[in-house]
C-alpha cells in the first residue's frame, strides 16, 4: 500500500490515444515521486480534501508521458495518459497536421506505415512519423490518411501553472485541444510520469517483446 501510494502506481492503458507507443492492454508503472505529490497522486481519500499545490515539487519536462486527472471530470473520475507538449507560457497550434510550438514548426519526418490491427487481424493503415521537440527529444506519432478536425487549430496559450497534453495517436485522442474534459491541465492534477511497461496483453496474451519495456520520453 505504501509502495503504491508514494512510489509507483500501476496503470492500465484503456484506449488507443497513445498508439503506436502505448497499446491497449499495456500495464505500466507510473512514478509518483518524479514530480512530487498532490492530492491527485495520493490514494482516493485525499482527492476529496481541499488541499491545493504539490509537496516535494519537481517540474515535468516537455516530452514526458504523463498520467493526470482531467480537470473536467469529478475528483474520483478516470485518469488520462498523454504526452506533455506545452509548458506554461507556450503558444501551441496545429497547422495542416504539423505541430507548432511558440510559432515554430516541430520537425516531423515520415518513418513508415503502421497497421492499427483489430481483433480479426485487419485494421486501418496509419502514417507513422518521428517528431523532434525543440529540446531534441524524439518520439513516434501517428496520423490518419483522412485529416481530422484538429489538423488545424487556433493558437492555445498555456496559462501559468498549467500544461498542454497531446496523444501520440494524433487524430484519435481527446486531449488539451478539446476544452472538455481536458483543456489546460493544472499542475496539481498531474499524478505521475509513465516510466515502464511492466507487461502487455496487447497481442492477446503476454507479449514477450513488451516485458519491462522502457517508455520513450
Amino acid at each position: 500500500m505504501l509502495f503504491r501510494s508514494f512510489a509507483y502506481e500501476p496503470f492500465h492503458i484503456p484506449s488507443g490515444s497513445m498508439k503506436s507507443n502505448l497499446l491497449i492492454g499495456d500495464y505500466l508503472f507510473v512514478s509518483k515521486f518524479s514530480y512530487g505529490y498532490s492530492r491527485y497522486s495520493l490514494p482516493y481519500v485525499f482527492k476529496l480534501l481541499p488541499y491545493h499545490g504539490r509537496i516535494f515539487r519537481s517540474l515535468p519536462q516537455r516530452g514526458d508521458v504523463v498520467v493526470f486527472h482531467p480537470p473536467g471530470l469529478p475528483p474520483l473520475g478516470d485518469s488520462f495518459i498523454k504526452r506533455l507538449i506545452g509548458l506554461p507560457g507556450d503558444r501551441i497550434q496545429m497547422k495542416d497536421g504539423v505541430l507548432y510550438i511558440n510559432d515554430k514548426a516541430v520537425k516531423k519526418e515520415y518513418v513508415d506505415d503502421w497497421t492499427d490491427k483489430d481483433k480479426d487481424g485487419g485494421g486501418a493503415v496509419l502514417h507513422r512519423f518521428r517528431e523532434t521537440l525543440p529540446e531534441g527529444r524524439q518520439y513516434l506519432m501517428l496520423n490518419a490518411e483522412i485529416p481530422s478536425s484538429v489538423e488545424n487549430t487556433d493558437v492555445y496559450v498555456v496559462p501559468e501553472g498549467h500544461y498542454f497534453m497531446m496523444g501520440d495517436n494524433r487524430d484519435n485522442s481527446r486531449d488539451s485541444r478539446f476544452s472538455n474534459p481536458v483543456g489546460f491541465v493544472p499542475e496539481e492534477n498531474i499524478i505521475g510520469r509513465a516510466d515502464l511497461i511492466l507487461f502487455s496483453w496487447s497481442c492477446g496474451f503476454i507479449c514477450p517483446d513488451r516485458l519491462f519495456m522502457k517508455i520513450s520520453r
